[in-house]
C-alpha cells in the first residue's frame, strides 16, 4: 500500500457561523446522495506546499461529510524528485530541453509506485499534479480525477507531449482557472474551481497583533519599524529575487523598512529550494532589515503554522509576486487576515485579487515598489484594502466551498 497520512474527522457544522445557509445545504444534499463513497487522493508530499496544505482540511472535511476518505502519498525519491521539479517547471513554461532520461525515471518510478497501489480500492481516485499522473494507467477501472494545482497555460511543448496523454486517460482534470487550459483538453473532461483554505487552521485563525509582534521581535525582527513579508517556497516562479529588487526600490523612500521572506523547507519535492535560496541569499547581502526564512530548526518550539500566522498578522503589506501561480494559498490567506496583498499579475492570483479594490496587481519591480510605498504612506487605505479583502476570501475561497464543489464533481461521476 501506498504511503498513508492520517488525518482526523471534521463536520460541516463547525463553519455554519462563517459560510451562507444555501451552501451548507447544498453541501448536507450532495453528502447524503454520496455516503459511503470511498476517494482516495494521491499527491507527492504530505507536507510543505499548498496542495498537502489543502488536503490536510478537505480529506476530514469529506470523512465528516460521510464519505470513505483516505490521503496517500507516493514513496519518494530523489532523482523522480528532481526530474518532476523539472517537469512542474516546464509545465508553467520554463523552456526546458526533453531528456529521455526524464522519462526513464519517471516511468521507472511510477512503476514501482504502481506496485503499491495493488489492493488498494476506491470508487474514485484523485491524483493532484504531475507527479502521481502515470499512475492512471495501473489503477482500477472506475472514475479518475486528474487535479491540476498549476498554470499550464504556455508549457514547454516537448514535456507537454509527454504529460499531456496521462491527462487524457483521466474521466476529469480539474484547474484552478480557465486560462489554464490547453486547447488539447476536451471541454467534456475539463473541470474548473479554485482551491481554498481552512479558516479554523493554526495558519489561519485569527492571532492578535501583539502576538505576531511578539513572536517576530523573538526572531529578531524589530516590531517598530514597518514590514513586508511574502511567505512562499523558494521557487523560481515566486520571484524571490524580484522581491528583494522591489523591497530596495521602496527603502529609498522609507529606510526603515525590513523585509521576511519565509520559505521554510519543508517539501520533500523541491529539490531546487536551496538553489533558489542561495541566490536570494547573495541578493540580500549584508542588509540587516532583510530576514530569510529557509531552516525550520531556527524556529525552535515555536510551530511552523504558527510562525507563518504572526508572519502575515504581523507584516503591514504581504507580496506574493510571482511570475506564474497556479492559485497562491498564501495570498488567500493573508485577505483572510486583513492584509493588504501586493500579487504579481499572473494565473490564481488574478482570481483573488481585484486590483485596487482588495490588494494591487503589479507586473514589474518597480511597480511593486511603488505600491509598497504608497500603501505604507496610507493607513486608511491599507485597512479599506484589508476588510475588502477579508469579505472576498469569505465569499469565495473558504474549505466548505471547495468541499462543495468535489462532492458535486463525484456526484456526476457516479
Amino acid at each position: 500500500m501506498l504511503p498513508r497520512v492520517n488525518t482526523g474527522l471534521q463536520k460541516i457544522e463547525k463553519y455554519k457561523e462563517i459560510i451562507s445557509p444555501s451552501l451548507s445545504k447544498e453541501i448536507k444534499t450532495f453528502s447524503r446522495a454520496l455516503k459511503g463513497l470511498k476517494v482516495v487522493h494521491i499527491n507527492s508530499t504530505p507536507r510543505g506546499g499548498g496542495v498537502a496544505e489543502i488536503l490536510k482540511s478537505l480529506v476530514p472535511l469529506m470523512k465528516g461529510s460521510g464519505l470513505n476518505a483516505d490521503w496517500h502519498t507516493i514513496p519518494p525519491g530523489e532523482e523522480f524528485f528532481e526530474t518532476t521539479k523539472q517537469i512542474h517547471n516546464a509545465l508553467q513554461g520554463k523552456k526546458n530541453r526533453f531528456y529521455e532520461s526524464f522519462k526513464k525515471v519517471y516511468l521507472e518510478h511510477i512503476k514501482k509506485t504502481a506496485e503499491l497501489t495493488e489492493g488498494m480500492k476506491a470508487d474514485i481516485w484523485v491524483l493532484h499534479d504531475p507527479q502521481p499522473a502515470g499512475l492512471v494507467d495501473y489503477i482500477t477501472d472506475v472514475p479518475k480525477i486528474s487535479r491540476i494545482h498549476i498554470d499550464t497555460s504556455s508549457p514547454d511543448v516537448d514535456i507537454w507531449n509527454f504529460i499531456k496523454p496521462f491527462l487524457l486517460r483521466f474521466d476529469k482534470i480539474i484547474f484552478s482557472a480557465r486560462d489554464f487550459v490547453s486547447n488539447d483538453i476536451p471541454v467534456k473532461k475539463t473541470v474548473v474551481f479554485s482551491p481554498a483554505i481552512d479558516p479554523f487552521t493554526e495558519k489561519n485563525i485569527a492571532m492578535p497583533l501583539s502576538s505576531a509582534k511578539d513572536i517576530l521581535k523573538s526572531l529578531g525582527i524589530n516590531s517598530q519599524k514597518p514590514l513586508i513579508a511574502q511567505v512562499a517556497r523558494f521557487d523560481l516562479f515566486k520571484d524571490p529575487a524580484g522581491v528583494i529588487a522591489a523591497y530596495k526600490i521602496a527603502k529609498k523612500k522609507i529606510p526603515n523598512l525590513q523585509l521576511a521572506l519565509v520559505g521554510l523547507f519543508l517539501a520533500h519535492d523541491d529539490p531546487e529550494a536551496m538553489r533558489v535560496f542561495r541566490e536570494a541569499e547573495k541578493r540580500a547581502g549584508d542588509d540587516k532589515d532583510i530576514f530569510l526564512f529557509s531552516n525550520p530548526e531556527r524556529l525552535g518550539s515555536l510551530r511552523i503554522d504558527r510562525f507563518v500566522n504572526a508572519c502575515q498578522t504581523g507584516a503591514d503589506i504581504v507580496l506574493q509576486k510571482s511570475t506564474k501561480e497556479g492559485f497562491g494559498l498564501s495570498v488567500t490567506e493573508a485577505m483572510w487576515k486583513e492584509r493588504p496583498v501586493i500579487g504579481g499579475r499572473v494565473g490564481g492570483i488574478k482570481l483573488q485579487i481585484r486590483d485596487g479594490k482588495n490588494g494591487f496587481l503589479v507586473s514589474s519591480e518597480k511597480e511593486a515598489a511603488k505600491d509598497i510605498i504608497r500603501l505604507l504612506q496610507d493607513r486608511k487605505l491599507r485597512a479599506k484594502l484589508g476588510a475588502e479583502a477579508k469579505k472576498t476570501v469569505q465569499k469565495h475561497f473558504l474549505m466548505p466551498r471547495l468541499l462543495r464543489d468535489y462532492l458535486k464533481l463525484f456526484k456526476s461521476l457516479t
